[in-house]
């Protein structure tokens, strides 16, 4: 447990999920192995593999900020965007393709996408998902623990704030993260139970792969998990946004949660023993229906709106926000309270323009500044 010992407290790390496009088209190509041909030495480890060849993943480094987070993301895509223009692609950016056929994707070749393939087998060609995931530093493996038992009450306002997959396979799926859905098909992608402390983390971790379930203790895919590795909580709950001030958002965010639950944690205890079905019935409604939710409040057990209930957690984390000096996304959540998540932006422009025109706006409307 030395990755959480040595870690400085709430520094950030983020991964980034992006469509291999078409230029003209918008459709998924496999240019994955291309991709890392053209990649420089220095850089390689800034990028990886996901399960499909039409899929690249940008990594940032460590990060002090949510704005030094933002500067990397931004050099990632720029980056990506350089590569296409010598190879006839483009980068896209939604939860799901809209409409790439499960049937017809072509797999990564190595040891551990083969095993993923063979555990999954028809379904992992399902998994035509994109996603941020927020790494937050914790110095302490057992308050981590803590921390991620806590959080579990924050996942379905994260998810409304960052709906951006309302079609898949060609369907207009009537889900706000119809992402949410399909990576759902995996084992072990849930909320996870109240854990106790890392020592029953391991026992499960030991457990699974004693039994073959699990190959590495990356295959734990839980919507919010402490990262053994990288000594992190790690955030696995939102859509990838399109919107640079909106990526910025979920990681202020993020970092905000986490501090003020660590803070919290030193002066007092604090309510982690939620009641599950109200956390995945607040995780179903945030998928389906986004800003339009009512869920039960895992806190209080009592009806919410969703609206109503991020700004709950506004005002709960905002003494963190002034803390990091990040209160400016703030106005990035009214925006969206008051106007339309990325997911309300892809059925307009469906609406107006049919499938065609919305792929070619997933790859034309990427923020690269």
């Amino acid at each position: 447990m030395n990755n959480f010992k040595n870690n400085k407290l709430f520094t950030l790390g983020v991964e980034e999920e992006y469509m291999i496009c078409d230029p003209h088209t918008g459709d998924l190509i496999d240019k994955a192995d291309i991709i890392f041909k053209s990649i420089n030495d220095e850089y390689k480890d800034r990028f990886s593999y996901e399960l499909l060849l039409s899929e690249i993943e940008g990594n940032t480094s460590i990060c002090d900020s949510p704005n030094e987070v933002i500067k990397e993301i931004l050099f990632l895509r720029n980056y990506l965007k350089d590569i296409g223009s010598k190879n006839n692609f483009k980068i896209g950016i939604s939860g799901t393709h809209p409409t790439a056929n499960p049937d017809k994707q072509n797999f990564v070749e190595n040891k551990s996408y083969k095993w993923v393939r063979n555990q999954l087998q028809y379904y992992a060609s399902q998994n035509i998902t994109f996603s941020t995931h927020v790494h937050v530093a914790i110095d302490c493996p057992d308050l981590a623990i803590k921390i991620c038992n806590i959080l579990r009450c924050w996942i379905s306002p994260l998810l409304a704030l960052s709906c951006n997959s309302p079609f898949f396979n060609s369907f207009n799926t009537g889900m706000q993260s119809s992402r949410t859905f399909q990576f759902g098909i995996f084992p072990r992608t849930n909320i996870a139970h109240e854990i106790s402390d890392m020592n029953e983390y391991m026992h499960i971790l030991n457990e699974l792969t004693n039994n073959k379930s699990i190959d590495k203790p990356q295959h734990v895919w839980w919507k919010i998990r402490p990262h053994i590795g990288f000594g992190t909580i790690e955030f696995r709950i939102c859509d990838i946004q399109r919107s640079i001030s909106r990526t910025k958002m979920i990681v202020a965010i993020s970092q905000a949660l986490v501090h003020r639950i660590y803070t919290d944690l030193k002066l007092k205890d604090v309510k982690s023993n939620y009641n599950m079905e109200f956390l995945n019935d607040a995780l179903w409604n945030s998928a389906r229906k986004g800003m339009d939710a009512n869920i039960i409040n895992p806190i209080n057990e009592t009806n919410i709106s969703m609206k109503d209930m991020i700004y709950l957690m506004l005002d709960y984390i905002h003494p963190s926000l002034e803390y990091f000096g990040t209160t400016d996304i703030e106005t990035t959540v009214e925006s969206i309270l008051c106007g339309k998540t990325e997911a309300n932006m892809q059925i307009d422009v469906y609406n107006d323009l049919g499938f065609d025109g919305l792929k070619n706006f997933l790859i034309d409307e990427v923020e690269y500044k």
